[in-house]
């Protein structure tokens, strides 16, 4: 009877701390039918959403997000590229280019988003990277760049005639990160129909944008659709609405328009891009030298939910000012940093700049000086957390 009596008062206490310790946020995602998926915060990078968001499968043709951007960053795209047997012999979605005819960098890009056209692909990958192997190295090395640890690029449209072709649905996310960034991507990934002028011909080619989500979403932004046997259907879509865009990816699914849409729908239920900092002056430094003085140089924005918002917080580092007021070769730049944490983890580090009035002449030069310089700069006060 005792013994059970000491359970029973055990399983209170542990009921009572329970209680107790605050647990962390965390927003429960919709289903969906993806084998993989993850849903992006686009300014931020925050993942919103995932599912075997890591896992390194077959894209098949998102592949063509790569493709197209170092197209555009190449800077050649008003050349007009001559198309090789080579490109025209390629398999699967085709612009149904012919042998010889010039056709403009920019086109077969639009061809390549909209058409998904593999002929294209190959056609651009001869011309930027020189071949279709030179332009797989660019590939992989614009990955490294932009952090995709679980990709690997063989060719530049996605067909299944690699092994070793393959990312993730967070790095094709990343990637498209990357890309919407660019002003010419995003025209193009959202463009319904373009028409492209054919060499030697009195018609044009006339492309419709194969993503469905552009005419099933209103806040549809753009995005690239896939299909091989091996990877089934992959989809890339981005959407945007009260300021906030965001990225969603799938992988195998079967469901994947119907899935977009609920992904989408959640997020801008589920999250508000909330501004923790604004350009300009920093309140509440109540520090003479420094009042009114200290500036962050960019406004500072963070997908959050309501339940979030109380366990943002901030801490201000600054150099210490001289006791004269002098700094030896003017004031430095930048002055501090903000720290901004969510749960004690860190979201953003912004750099603080003083642009107030009162610049310091330039000290003469010499050891000690150079020394006292050094020392100021040691030394940092935390303004506040």
């Amino acid at each position: 009877m005792f013994f059970q009596s000491k359970k029973v008062k055990m399983s209170i206490v542990i009921l009572l701390f329970m209680l107790l310790v605050p647990a962390k946020t965390k927003a429960v995602g919709p289903g969906v039918s993806a084998r993989a998926a993850v849903l992006m915060e686009q300014e931020s990078g925050r993942v919103l959403f995932g599912k075997e968001e890591h896992r390194p499968m077959r894209i098949a043709s998102i592949t063509k997000i790569m493709t197209a951007i170092i197209a555009i960053e190449s800077g050649k795209m008003s050349d007009k590229v001559k198309i090789s047997e080579k490109a025209t012999r390629t398999e699967g979605s085709s612009l149904y280019l012919t042998p010889g005819e010039r056709v403009p960098l920019r086109d077969l890009v639009y061809g390549l988003m909209l058409r998904s056209g593999n002929d294209a692909a190959v056609a651009i990958a001869e011309h930027v990277g020189g071949s279709v192997e030179g332009f797989e190295l660019l590939m992989n090395q614009k990955a490294r760049e932009i952090g995709m640890e679980d990709t690997n690029f063989r060719n530049p449209h996605g067909l299944d005639d690699h092994e070793d072709h393959y990312s993730s649905a967070y790095d094709m996310a990343l990637l498209t990160r990357y890309a919407m960034n660019n002003k010419e991507f995003r025209k193009i990934s959202s463009t319904k129909v373009y028409r492209s002028h054919q060499e030697g011909e009195k018609w044009d080619r006339i492309w419709k944008n194969k993503n469905k989500m552009l005419k099933l979403y209103r806040y549809s932004t753009g995005g690239k659709t896939g299909f091989t046997k091996r990877a089934k259907r992959t989809l890339v879509s981005t959407a945007k609405k009260d300021g906030m865009g965001l990225i969603a990816v799938t992988l195998d699914d079967p469901n994947d328009w119907e899935d977009h849409e609920n992904l989408f729908n959640w997020g801008f239920q589920t999250y508000d891009l909330t501004t923790i900092v604004k350009k300009g002056v920093i309140d509440g430094i109540r520090l003479k030298q420094y009042e009114n003085k200290i500036e962050a140089n960019r406004t500072f924005q963070y997908p959050l939910m309501k339940d979030e918002r109380k366990l943002v917080k901030t801490a201000i580092t600054l150099y210490r000012p001289p006791k004269d007021g002098k700094w030896q070769g003017g004031i430095p730049k930048p002055i501090g940093r903000m720290q901004i944490t969510l749960n004690s983890d860190e979201i953003g580090n912004l750099p603080l700049y003083y642009e107030g009035k009162g610049q310091v002449k330039e000290e003469k030069k010499g050891l000690w000086n150079t020394i006292k310089h050094f020392l100021n700069q040691l030394f940092v006060i935390r303004v506040g957390d």
